[in-house]
């Protein structure tokens, strides 16, 4: 048998219980990951609310958590490049990733380098994918300044870095106690809350060339305005984007291409990857709450085992 985090009703973080499963087996083309670490994002909590159900009731029994590090543990069938006990990680192949035991496509992980913790290998995955493939939406380059909403969190902070190691110049909005860090990182930041247009002009007077928002509380009417086109803004946590023609980018694309671009950063210390918290898998609730309340510095880690 395995433990996994499920629910069985759409609803807030105390619908989540760490229950009993069948140990699952891998099909053709996956992996069985014996669990260490799982990355927690807001689409696990937006997924568990309910907010792409189209108000439907949830059909069964739902897990949670969609990145993870661990060792593999069984090999399903056509796979040949995987070892039983490698050290790997990457994205979940059910969803289900706040588990003991989880499967994966065998294209969908990748080793674990030894400099690497497993709490932040279980960070990446999201992060790396996301931010790189934003800032290629946006066509940031060398010399142009990017407006980042939510800078210090998971996808704010890679994004933050990796625009910074490409020569741009990078306004970050956070809550002032993530400001001295975000200096260290090299943004320029700037708080939250009303007057945030007028701030941002101020740090940043030669104007802004694009808006990556990672925070979906309302700032796509300021952003428009200090970029003077929807068309540079662009949004992955803030579902009127169409309202106020402006793109949403939700699609993950392969993890590879980013992770061979950024983690020859990191381990040049060039790219930062603090982990905000960590939680026990029986916490899991508490984690969900936790990234709710935002103004985080970094990634929330669950940890499954050892």
């Amino acid at each position: 048998m395995s433990q996994a985090i499920r629910y069985t009703t759409y609803g807030d973080a105390d619908v989540l219980q760490l229950t009993e499963v069948p140990l699952p087996e891998p099909g053709p083309g996956q992996v069985r990951i014996a669990v260490r670490t799982v990355g927690v994002n807001a689409l696990d909590w937006k997924i568990r609310k309910g907010f792409f159900s189209d108000g439907k009731p949830l059909p069964g029994p739902a897990g949670t958590g969609i990145e993870l590090a661990g060792t593999v543990d069984a090999i399903g069938d056509d796979v040949s490049q995987w070892q039983v006990g490698q050290a790997v990680f990457g994205r979940s192949a059910t969803g289900g990733a706040a588990a003991t035991h989880d499967l994966a496509g065998a294209d969908e992980i990748f080793a674990k380098p030894e400099w690497l913790s497993f709490e932040q290998a279980a960070a990446l995955p999201v992060a790396v994918e996301t931010a790189y493939r934003t800032l290629r939406e946006l066509g940031v380059r060398e010399g142009q300044t990017l407006l980042v909403h939510a800078a210090a969190g998971g996808v704010g902070l890679i994004a933050t870095q990796l625009a910074r190691a490409w020569g741009v110049t990078v306004i970050g909005t956070a809550s002032e106690t993530n400001h001295a860090f975000l200096r260290e990182v090299g943004a320029i930041p700037v708080t939250y809350g009303e007057g945030l247009a007028d701030r941002v002009r101020a740090a940043a007077p030669q104007g802004i060339d694009a808006v990556l928002d990672g925070s979906g509380r309302g700032v796509l009417p300021d952003s428009i305005a200090l970029t003077g086109d929807p068309e540079k803004v662009l949004t992955i946590a803030d579902p009127t984007a169409a309202e106020h023609g402006v793109r949403f980018s939700g699609r993950p694309g392969p993890a590879g291409l980013a992770l061979e671009a950024v983690l020859p950063l990191i381990e040049q210390g060039k790219i930062r990857t603090p982990v905000d918290s960590v939680y026990p898998l029986q916490k899991a609730a508490d984690a969900h709450r936790h990234s709710e309340n935002g103004h985080l510095q970094g990634k929330i880690i669950l940890t499954a085992g050892q």
